[in-house]
């Protein structure tokens, strides 16, 4: 597939530019159908919601607020009446407003207005939903009413239309993102060609994905945050898988490959373990679905989609473009050295090799101080607190967040999350008194019943987010209801988080089991190991503790908040715990596969621990690193979002692939598949026969043993020697066929010499290992005569074998 798609390459560039085109027209045309879809079925909440949607249907538009508050004097002053007013009634004329409700005027006017009488609000209903208002229309209220400002009178707005007006532009998160990761990708590769390939791949990728995502919306629910959530992801792996196939095709150049061949390898190679790391991706995010939690089907599907989209286009797409590029991938030095001094040896050296070979010599020292570090950050964990933030967690300086201070300021701390107790039956008075003798209860108003339906409403004498708003509600429905005989339940936003903060906790063992199980269960399948899969899961346990320690710190704790300009602490989003860790688990069993697809390589060819583990990290740790940073970069351009949630999630998921990559996969897995040996490879033989077979790696060619008319068993023989001309005396040699099976093993002598035996002519692997030196290994093609070989070793040296 990947030789048609470089040599048909141009076909394939018009049919993806095509298939871009063509959704995006296609979605422009249907536009967007969004839905809040969320249910909480079986819980307190969503009963009462079901009893208020039946009894008050016209209350369905967003109702949003307008708070005042005056330096001197008091609201109900002539000079702040006259200009208050008039707005407001400006405000309540405007098409797509359902209603004004102000304190100058009704019944419940007064009600509107402090103790002190220095802050009233209005109340503005709009005839949809938050989503469904306008962006004009909203950012028209919020100018008249600050038009009303004087020296001495302040205006702010709060609500959910309000706070999507002061929203950055949409796209500039992405923007940032993508141009964090052109950085890093131009200092990796030096070419701006090669810089391109992996952001363009990206682009398609999430573009289709995004498009595809619209067009669903049409016939199933997508909430609002799918398309958020799928950009976030999409980038990711999209620029990241790109990044590993290039890698390697650049290296095969060098290497003095043709560059179609080197493209076809790269994609049988570095490709397989691309589309293998994108099926593990899918598979984390699909154990969202056994939440039962309704609403996040639809954040499967929009970012499910957006990672086939960008596996597609990075097995297809790339070798194309990689097809118009040729040799242009890489940069002007390179392509001058490469013609002025032939092809590179393989073999890795620098940072990365020398940091194996650290690894390798102290795997006791270097697991101990990765486990002390991931330790330490995950710590703050023991006091993870779910919940629901909201718009007093919004930055100081924005109107949402000055209203309900203010609101606060004036009608309390619980007036921003009042709780509604909807009853149906029972006797309402001793349920109102029953209420109004309930500590931790500010206010008690019963509203005129409809239907049958009487809505209560409470305002706590706590914010929203207190423990002690969750301990009110426990208390009404435990305790306070049940001795007033009525036949009632507690809604409203405050009770609606707390209820889903309960289930998601409830359901958590069960998705974190579910998405463990699934990932080890395609680990052992490809790599042939029960060790290698444990090692996996382990470390993604220890990733997300970590990782959500760093999030209590700073969004909990408030470590950091303000030079972040993220605004206010408060609990942790209770559906966050859901969504990381599903990208968390997915994004982990990608290095882990492309570091261990490297290792398992090597395994299978010379059947050395050691030697796999050192060359599979030396020769993808930098490529790991890099393509964290890009991932980390992209994940930290969403906290400009103006999303309270994409922000902790970009910030989460950044701290989740910066400790995995720079720590786990880098330091502590290595040294725990050296201190493990060779047990890292086994499995059981009765498990082995019955797995089915499914390779990360290309398939072996089939073993070629052409042998000549007197075709019998022959010899490979030699010296070992160092670099000065040494003999290495007590050097390993192992002999092994192209299936990795070893045919002989042997020991050189004090001069170096040494001698194998070869079963009949072809083409072998021969490996040598000697303490102190780095291992050397290479294939040797032998007649039906003797063939002499001679090795060098070279301390400190790692030769890997491609």
């Amino acid at each position: 597939m990947a030789r048609w798609c470089y040599r048909h390459r141009l076909v394939v560039l018009l049919l993806w530019v095509g298939a871009l085109l063509g959704l995006g027209a296609a979605a422009s045309t249907a536009g967007t159908d969004y839905a809040n879809v969320f249910s909480l079925p079986n819980t307190d909440s969503k009963r009462a919601y079901d009893q208020m949607e039946k009894a008050f249907p016209e209350r369905a538009g967003d109702t949003d607020t307008v708070v005042w508050k005056v330096d001197t004097g008091t609201v109900r002053d002539q000079s702040v009446q006259s200009r208050i007013q008039p707005a407001l009634e400006k405000i309540g004329k405007m098409a797509g407003v359902g209603g004004v409700t102000g304190p100058y005027t009704g019944d419940r006017g007064a009600a509107q207005i402090s103790a002190n009488g220095k802050i009233a609000y209005a109340q503005i209903t709009f005839a949809e939903q938050a989503n469904a208002v306008p962006k004009q229309l909203v950012q028209d209220v919020v100018d008249t009413a600050q038009g009303a400002r004087s020296g001495g009178l302040h205006v702010e707005l709060g609500g959910q239309a309000i706070q999507r007006v002061q929203e950055p532009p949409t796209g500039l998160a992405e923007m940032i993102g993508i141009l964090a990761a052109a950085v890093v990708l131009f200092l990796a590769f030096g070419s701006l060609f090669a810089m391109l390939l992996p952001i363009g791949i990206a682009i398609f990728g999430v573009g289709t994905g995004l498009f595809s995502t619209q067009l669903l919306s049409h016939v199933t629910s997508v909430p609002d945050l799918a398309p958020l959530l799928a950009t976030l992801i999409g980038l990711g792996v999209g620029i990241d898988y790109a990044l590993f196939i290039v890698t390697r095709h650049r290296r095969g150049i060098l290497r003095g490959m043709d560059p179609e061949e080197s493209a076809v390898t790269a994609l049988n190679t570095s490709g397989r373990a691309v589309l293998f790391a994108g099926g593990t991706v899918c598979i984390a995010l699909a154990g969202m679905l056994v939440t039962n939690l309704r609403f996040l089907d639809g954040v499967v599907i929009g970012t499910s989609l957006t990672v086939v989209f960008s596996v597609l286009a990075a097995v297809t797409l790339l070798p194309a473009l990689l097809g118009f590029l040729g040799s242009r991938v890489l940069s002007r030095r390179q392509r001058r050295k490469l013609a002025a001094d032939g092809p590179e040896p393989e073999r890795s050296s620098g940072l990365a090799a020398r940091w194996s070979a650290s690894v390798q010599k102290r795997p006791r020292s270097v697991a101990v101080m990765a486990l002390v570090v991931m330790a330490i950050l995950a710590i703050p964990v023991l006091s993870l607190r779910l919940g629901a933030t909201d718009q007093g967690n919004d930055d100081a300086s924005t109107t949402t967040r000055k209203a309900y201070d203010l609101l606060a300021e004036g009608f309390g701390p619980g007036f921003n999350g009042p709780l509604q107790v909807v009853s149906t039956s029972g006797d309402t008075n001793k349920l109102v008194q029953g209420i109004r003798a309930t500590d931790g209860v500010a206010q008690v108003a019963a509203l005129p019943p409809a239907q049958g339906v009487t809505v209560i409403q409470v305002v706590p004498t706590t914010s929203p987010q207190s423990e002690k708003t969750d301990q009110l509600i426990d208390t009404l429905r435990d305790k306070v209801i049940p001795e007033a005989g009525a036949q009632a339940h507690v809604g409203g936003v405050t009770a609606i988080s707390k209820d889903f903060s309960t289930v998601t906790g409830d359901r958590l063992p069960l998705f974190i089991a579910t998405i463990i199980g699934l990932g080890f269960l395609l680990l052992m399948v490809a790599f042939r190991s029960l060790v290698v899969p444990l090692t996996a899961a382990l470390m993604n346990l220890i990733a997300a503790a970590a990782s959500f320690g760093v999030l209590v710190a700073i969004f909990q704790w408030g470590w950091g908040l303000s030079l972040l300009g993220l605004g206010k602490e408060g609990p942790i989003n209770a559906f966050l715990p859901v969504i990381m860790l599903s990208l968390l688990f997915g994004l982990s069993m990608d290095y882990q596969v492309f570091l261990v697809s490297r290792m398992h390589e090597e395994w299978v060819h010379t059947k050395d621990n050691a030697r796999a583990v050192r060359v599979g990290l030396a020769e993808t740790s930098r490529v790991i690193n890099s393509a964290a940073l890009i991932m980390v970069c992209v994940f930290l351009a969403f906290v400009l979002s103006g999303d309270s949630g994409a922000a902790m999630a970009g910030v989460g998921l950044a701290a989740a692939v910066a400790l995995d990559a720079f720590i786990l996969r880098t330091a502590l897995v290595p040294a725990a598949m050296h201190l493990l040996g060779k047990s890292n490879w086994w499995l059981p033989a009765g498990l082995e026969k019955r797995l089915p077979h499914l390779a990360v790696e290309p398939a072996e060619e089939a073993e070629s043993l052409p042998r000549a008319s007197a075709g019998g068993p022959t010899v490979v023989h030699g010296f070992v020697r160092d670099a000065e001309g040494a003999p290495v005396d007590g050097a390993v040699l192992t002999l092994l066929s192209k299936g990795g099976r070893q045919l002989d093993r042997v020991t050189s002598l004090a001069d170096g010499s040494y001698i194998v035996s070869v079963p009949a002519p072809g083409t072998y692997l021969l490996s040598a290992t000697a303490s102190s030196y780095g291992a050397r290994a290479r294939h040797v093609i032998v007649t039906d005569e003797p063939l002499v070989h001679d090795l060098e070793l070279t301390e400190g040296e790692v030769d890997a074998v491609n």
